[in-house]
């Protein structure tokens, strides 16, 4: 890996280039109010995963027209009382996986509720819950899934779902305050999520679907090569879909998002290149602080970003 993006100066004041979509919260507020009039309550269910320390609760809400999703809560055992929630999102290609994968969250005394990722779950962490709806040609993966509509598009559907899960937390009866997590993709969906509902706090590693116009034209790294791929075998198509990720875009989102975000970005980060970071990043609008990688791609900080991240969230939720 080598620094291959702008100079560090110029990521510090670079934005996007791409004007959102006129009919961008028109086209947000329909699709979650139809969500929300397709809602049910969120049914819960204690799993036993042998676990002491921990107590798990697998949870089915319901997302984007109303289809259910999984999601897993883990809670310190015999918590009492109210506990704020950490609400995460998972990166591409995975799924929510076991309990036991995501013990960081409840062992610093939060609870933690993970939502699986619809249609995904095959490539590194299983999933369990399926993207019902149907979508054209597409190149193989997700970032292309009906990408010819913003009504079909993949990413429509799975904001959805991220913004009702944040909903489904907060409806929670012990839920306090709720936090926004995850990296790459998780990480995008994080700041979309937080750009459409209320949260007390963010934190997005190396986000995906960031100034996603700039992305697929300076990195031939998946995801954003299948935009590219997408394309190339109908270049008529390329009009279409590139105004179709303007409605999902993570920059356009941080315009509206207002609490308190920690954000990653890594300069050698040929997955997310960190001029799309910057360019969610310098448009947020409340109190930020970044943590920046000079060395790292997108494993983005590893561990260091995780200790920040608890650190970030006990002195913002006055743990």
């Amino acid at each position: 890996m080598a620094l291959f993006d702008l100079p560090l100066a110029e990521l510090r004041q670079h934005r996007c280039a791409t004007p959102e979509p006129a009919d961008f919260d028109a086209f947000w507020a329909a699709t979650l109010d139809e969500a929300r009039e397709l809602a049910a309550p969120a049914v819960l269910t204690p799993a036993d995963t042998g676990l002491r320390a921990v107590g798990t609760t697998d949870v089915t809400f319901t997302g984007f027209a109303g289809q259910p999703v999984k999601a897993w809560l883990n809670r310190p055992a015999g918590a009492e009382g109210p506990l704020p929630v950490v609400v995460e999102f998972v990166g591409y290609g995975g799924g929510r996986g076991f309990p036991h994968d995501w013990l960081l969250w409840s062992a610093a005394g939060y609870a933690h509720l993970v939502m699986d990722t619809r249609g995904q779950g095959g490539g590194w962490r299983a999933g369990d819950t399926p993207d019902p709806d149907g979508s054209g040609p597409q190149s193989p993966g997700f970032l292309t899934r009906g990408v010819l509509d913003p009504r079909t598009y993949y990413y429509r559907r799975l904001i959805t779902d991220a913004v009702r899960a944040v909903e489904t937390a907060r409806a929670l009866p012990f839920a306090s305050q709720v936090l926004v997590s995850g990296i790459s993709q998780g990480g995008g969906l994080a700041l979309a999520a937080a750009g459409l509902t209320t949260v007390d706090g963010v934190v997005a590693g190396v986000p995906f679907l960031c100034d996603i116009r700039r992305a697929v034209t300076i990195t031939d790294r998946t995801p954003y090569a299948e935009f590219a791929a997408f394309c190339r075998l109908d270049p008529d198509r390329a009009a279409r879909a590139l105004a179709t990720v303007d409605y999902v875009d993570g920059a356009h989102f941080a315009t509206r998002i207002t609490a308190p975000a920690l954000v990653s970005a890594a300069l050698m980060d040929l997955t997310c290149p960190p001029s799309t970071v910057f360019a969610a990043y310098n448009a947020l609008q409340g109190p930020k602080e970044l943590e920046l990688y000079e060395w790292d791609g997108h494993d983005g900080g590893q561990g260091h970003f995780s200790a920040r991240s608890v650190a970030f969230a006990n002195a913002l939720l006055g743990r």
